[in-house]
């Protein structure tokens, strides 16, 4: 078939463009034929005619920004409302994982999620939750389960394109009967190039080597640089996100140039955050002000993560590739001012208008907090026996990362009870959520915690069970029970009355109000968990992540304590001899 390719949709004139293959601006005039590239015009000959012409008036055009490894739940907010905002960040792909209400509604969350992000100005592609529970019905209890039968059906869904993060990453290296590793096992050998995303915050060495061979090429967490080290000698694609951008990382990556394997993500992040500081966007500003090269990290925002996800049409200014990129200002300040998906505009930073309506994932999930109300009697720690004092397992937090250390502290038994105010602890409980038998599981934390008063939350990683935190029997009450009566939420009380809540009614996760709306309430309780003594680099996340099972090394389910290192539920307490 014959073609006339001497005809363009639009040029658009006199912008410095941005050349991924050798990371250098030059001047151009770029033209655009239905939605891809046709021409990088340097000469500025004007050899090809236009319908419509646009002045770019000496503005740097660059790749739109590629976001590989997030999970939209944490904005609080559904699909269609994150991105209608996220294209002024920057924003024209995403690979989002929903396993936040995949482990409330199953499956036909994730599907709910997808229909949901297929109203997105830009590309909304999906990872399949990999660990839904990510230990299993021993450890802990979820709404939802997925097993291997369901990620081979989900891998089917047009916009699902990789495997998420594996989770287990203790366990997928040993002999094992997970469904993960029985999907990796089916797929892996079938088709190595398909993206099978890992989490392993710890893992090194011998054990490093194992998580690898099974096919998980990429990781996300925290380490330190040693782990990090070992991760870019083997071949390990890095995701870092903001927490990882420190001076000590980004000089490591630049002096030894490894900017082929790694991309810039942001895992989670919370709408006053993404209002506030913005998104990926916010993320390579930080390495730049450490002493990144702009170049270097457009080029990790763009061209590394859309070759890591198989999406070879985009990434890169260059004829035949989707028409996806940005006008900035300034590269050195990422000032966007406007974004473009496939050669039309989907944001103006001189006519941005706010939509004033309600999201939802069409009525579906609204009815998901299928939980008793407690009583104050419920705030009571049960202990069998005569009366003696007992070592108590506690969770020591830490103000600067969300992993936990072990700790012990005595604590009486009297008629029965466990008296623990007087400990300097704070009491802190599961409530399993999603009507299976309310089980109410109780354990302690220490440190950073909440200081007066108590905070509640049905936003609980992963299984999203309700829980609470206080020093006070009466505010815990109010402030979970008022989660219940919400549906879904995060509550701060003190001295009796609610100081701050915001509403989650889609499955306990999800707000049904714009980017802009969430992020003002959810500032509010914030503010009370400040105000309320949690001091933490980010409090109302690290509250979240203690029921999380991925996350050295005591954390707290609905059936009791897990030692994540070992895999082991352990006790409240210990005898003392």
């Amino acid at each position: 078939m014959k073609r006339d390719l001497s005809h363009a949709d639009t040029v658009i004139r006199n912008v410095n463009v941005f050349n991924s293959y050798f990371r250098t601006f030059h001047l151009a005039d770029v033209y655009i034929r239905d939605g891809k590239f046709l021409y990088i015009d340097q000469k500025r000959s004007g050899g090809i005619a236009a319908d419509r012409q646009i002045d770019g008036n000496g503005q740097y055009m660059v790749p739109g920004f590629i976001d590989i490894h997030m999970h939209i739940e944490s904005s609080l907010v559904t699909p269609e409302a994150f991105c209608l905002y996220t294209a002024g960040n920057g924003l024209t792909t995403i690979v989002s994982e929903p396993h936040e209400i995949a482990n409330v509604c199953g499956k036909e969350g994730i599907r709910a999620m997808i229909a949901s992000g297929r109203k997105s100005p830009y590309d909304c592609y999906y990872a399949i939750p990999s660990n839904v529970p990510i230990m299993g019905k021993d450890f802990e209890t979820s709404g939802g389960t997925i097993t291997c039968q369901d990620m081979l059906e989900l891998k089917e869904e047009e916009d699902v394109i990789c495997l998420g993060e594996v989770m287990n990453y203790t366990e997928i290296i040993q002999e094992n009967d997970s469904e993960v590793g029985k999907f990796i096992d089916i797929i892996h050998p079938r088709d190595p190039s398909y993206p099978l995303e890992g989490h392993c915050p710890v893992l090194k060495d011998l054990d490093l080597a194992k998580f690898l061979y099974l096919g998980i090429q990429s990781d996300h967490c925290i380490h330190d640089l040693e782990e990090l080290k070992q991760r870019f000698e083997n071949g390990m694609f890095i995701q870092l996100q903001d927490v990882m951008v420190t001076k000590e990382v980004i000089d490591y990556v630049c002096e030894n140039h490894l900017y082929e394997y790694f991309s810039f993500v942001t895992d989670d992040t919370f709408p006053d955050i993404l209002c506030r500081k913005g998104h990926v966007d916010a993320v390579m500003r930080k390495a730049i002000r450490l002493g990144m090269k702009p170049e270097d990290a457009i080029y990790c925002t763009t061209y590394t993560p859309a070759r890591r996800m198989n999406l070879l049409d985009r990434g890169v200014i260059a004829p035949g590739k989707l028409a996806d990129f940005l006008l900035l200002d300034d590269p050195d300040t990422l000032h966007i001012t406007h974004t473009y998906k496939k050669g039309n505009c989907i944001f103006d930073i001189h006519a941005c208008e706010k939509e004033d309506r309600e999201f939802s994932l069409d009525g579906m999930f609204e009815d998901t907090v299928h939980s008793r109300r407690l009583t104050i009697d419920d705030f009571t720690v049960p202990v069998e026996g005569e009366d003696r004092k007992v070592n108590v397992r506690v969770m020591k937090l830490n103000q600067h990362n969300n992993r936990t250390d072990e700790i012990f502290i005595p604590m009486e038994i009297k008629n029965r009870r466990l008296l623990w105010k007087e400990t300097g602890c704070r009491l802190y409980m599961v409530i399993e959520r999603h009507g299976r038998d309310n089980h109410i599981s109780y354990g302690f934390t220490c440190g950073s915690a909440l200081k007066t008063g108590a905070c509640a939350s049905s936003y609980a990683h992963d299984s999203h069970n309700l829980i609470v935190m206080g020093n006070d029997e009466e505010d815990m009450c109010l402030a979970v029970n008022r989660v219940i009566d919400l549906q879904g939420g995060i509550t701060v009380a003190l001295n009796g009355k609610i100081t701050a809540e915001i509403a989650l009614p889609i499955a306990g996760l999800l707000s049904k109000k714009s980017v802009e709306e969430t992020a003002a309430e959810f500032e509010r309780v914030r503010e009370a968990f400040d105000d309320q003594g949690y001091e933490h680099i980010n409090n109302i996340m690290n509250f979240s992540l203690l029921s999380l099972t991925c996350i050295p090394s005591l954390r707290l389910t609905d059936r009791g304590y897990l030692n994540t290192d070992t895999l082991q539920m352990v006790s409240l307490f210990e005898e003392i001899d």
